[in-house]
């Protein structure tokens, strides 16, 4: 395990060219929302970037942070934590300025049973963060789930492709997008809007959902039957270095890795590497959630991390015991209900 996890670490550390980057950027760096799957690791290598340009800039991370340990492992990390309930204004009003602002805080799971919560964390909050830094630059985490769904033969849909959000979640994030550019445009607040499509990482997503369920003989429901990914590391460091090219009007980007991914493919291929034979039920259709980053590709080149490496390591990470969270992405819904 220390070998897997030597690995795993070394796949988390800040590429020369983020480096670049956070040393050319002016001033402090803040996280909102930064106690989800994403932003302990993002706000960590972010500041390890920093540490790295050797430049002046900190790094503050603000959350409620519920989890356990996680506020104690980023302050041991020399980033600045700040526990704030963002829905409460005198606190929100109360934070530290900044330049830069990553915005990722929202609520996606349990919209079908508190749907007026996500409404007021993904709609509502949007708007009361846009005045309070309208001077800054900021980077609003966004999904793929504003799109339609697309034919599994057309590469993606690119940025140019009008949303067509399914459900009350995807609704409200495109909701969360609208009123960011609303006090963009009044404002002249320089804006980039984050579409992410399945982040992953050694202990969540949508390849550790596939691999565990074949390591563990489950079935594996194809009627989502394919899909896109990229390395959380890489997701962040995209994030981070989209501060640099915010703008007004907002810019929209869409994140993802390069591949349309077959789930039974994927299957197969955990398959091999556990010495399993896949269990499958219902048929692929030929519309799925697929997203087109040739825009991410061309500003910030490919994803470090291949799908290939991705998995091998996770087989690896599965097999020697090591840690999952138990935030499953529902890739399979169909009908928007999270």
């Amino acid at each position: 395990m220390k070998d897997i996890n030597s690995k795993y670490q070394s796949l988390l550390a800040p590429s020369n060219a983020l480096i670049e980057d956070i040393s050319n950027l002016s001033g402090d760096i803040i996280v909102l929302g930064a106690g989800g799957k994403m932003g302990p690791a993002l706000a960590t290598v972010a500041k390890a970037a920093v540490d790295q340009a050797r430049v002046n800039k900190k790094i503050i991370a603000i959350s409620r942070f519920r989890e356990e340990g996680v506020q104690d492992l980023l302050e041991s990390n020399g980033v600045v934590t700040i526990n704030a309930d963002l829905l409460n204004d005198a606190e929100l009003q109360a934070l530290p300025e900044a330049e830069n602002v990553l915005y990722m805080a929202g609520m996606k799971f349990g919209t079908k049973d508190n749907a007026s919560l996500t409404w007021a964390m993904n709609t509502y909050l949007p708007g009361r963060v846009a005045e309070k830094y309208r001077d800054s630059n900021i980077v609003v985490f966004s999904s793929g789930n504003v799109y339609p769904m697309t034919s599994i033969f057309h590469g993606g849909v690119t940025e140019l492709q009008s949303p067509e959000p399914i459900g009350e979640y995807a609704q409200s994030v495109l909701g969360r997008e609208r009123i960011f550019q609303y006090f963009s445009a009044l404002h002249s607040t320089p804006l980039l809007i984050y579409r992410l499509n399945f982040a992953v990482d050694v202990t969540y997503g949508v390849l550790v959902e596939v691999a565990t369920a074949v390591k563990e003989r489950r079935e594996i429901d194809l009627s989502m039957g394919h899909f896109n990914v990229i390395w959380q590391g890489d997701a962040n460091e995209i994030a981070i270095r989209s501060l640099r090219h915010c703008s007004t009007p907002a810019k929209l980007l869409n994140v993802t890795g390069p591949e349309t991914i077959s789930v039974r493919w994927c299957a197969q291929e955990f398959g091999r590497l556990f010495g399993e034979e896949p269990i499958f039920k219902n048929e692929e259709q030929t519309t799925s959630y697929l997203n087109n980053a040739a825009e991410s590709f061309r500003l910030f080149g490919y994803p470090r991390v291949s799908l290939k490496e991705m998995m091998e390591l996770l087989a690896d990470w599965i097999t020697s015991g090591g840690k999952k969270l138990n935030k499953p992405t529902h890739f399979q819904e169909r009908k928007g209900k999270y």
